[in-house]
C-alpha cells in the first residue's frame, strides 16, 4: 500500500520520550532524538543513556589522539542497533562538512575528524559521544506511537547538552505539563 507523503509528518528534530507504558523495557525511561524520519523508516539517539564504563578519553587514546585538559561528556549509547557505530550530536555553532543538520540548531555526524577536533580543544562546545542508535523500518514508528509507548514533543537543546542524564526522561515531558512518572491515558504531539 501505498503511503500519501502529503500525511506524512516528519518527527525529525523531536523528543520521543518513552512512557510507563513501553512494553520494551529496553527503552523503559528513554529520551530518544529523532534525527532523521520519512516513509522509509526512522532513525534516532538516546540522549539521556550514558555508559560510565566507557570513557571518552579512553576511546580517544584507543585511536591515538590527545586527551583534552577539560572535563569530558561520558559516552552514550544511542540505541541497541549497531553499538560498534560512533555519532557526535552536537550544536550547530560548531561547522564540519559531513554532517545531517536535524534542526536549526542541532547536527549528527559520523565524521573522525570532529572526534579529532574535539581531542585538539577545536571541536564543538556542546556535545554528545554516542555509541549505536535507535532504528524503526517503514511504518514501524507510526505503530508504536498508537501503541502509548511513546509521547512525541519538541526537542530541547538544553535538555539534550547541558542537563544531568537522569533528569532528562521527566525534564523533556515536564517542560510541557507533562508528569511523564504518571502518565497513562492519553498519547499524543505536543
Amino acid at each position: 500500500m501505498e503511503q500519501n507523503t502529503q500525511d506524512f509528518t516528519s518527527l525529525a528534530g523531536k523528543f520521543l520520550i518513552s512512557t510507563p507504558q513501553m512494553p520494551d523495557p529496553r527503552f523503559a525511561e528513554h529520551v530518544i532524538y529523532i534525527c532523521a524520519h520519512s516513509a522509509e523508516g526512522a532513525m534516532g539517539v538516546a540522549v539521556n543513556q550514558p555508559n560510565l564504563s566507557i570513557p571518552l578519553a579512553e576511546i580517544l587514546q584507543g585511536i591515538q589522539l590527545p586527551v583534552p585538559d577539560k572535563e569530558l561528556p561520558p559516552v552514550h549509547i544511542g540505541g541497541p542497533v549497531d553499538l560498534e557505530s560512533a555519532f557526535i550530536l552536537f550544536f550547530s555553532d560548531y561547522r564540519t562538512q559531513h554532517k545531517i543538520d536535524v534542526s536549526e540548531t542541532v547536527s549528527l555526524t559520523r565524521e573522525t575528524k570532529v572526534l579529532e577536533d574535539i581531542a585538539h580543544g577545536m571541536g564543538p562546545d556542546k556535545y554528545l559521544f554516542i555509541l549505536g542508535y535507535t532504528g524503526w523500518g517503514p511504518g514501524q514508528l507510526e505503530e508504536e506511537l498508537v501503541e502509548k509507548g511513546w509521547l512525541t514533543v519538541p526537542a530541547n537543546d538544553e535538555i539534550i547538552f547541558q542537563m544531568s542524564d537522569e533528569l532528562k526522561w521527566k525534564a523533556a515531558a515536564m517542560q510541557f505539563g507533562i508528569d511523564i512518572s504518571l502518565y497513562e491515558d492519553e498519547i499524543g504531539y505536543a
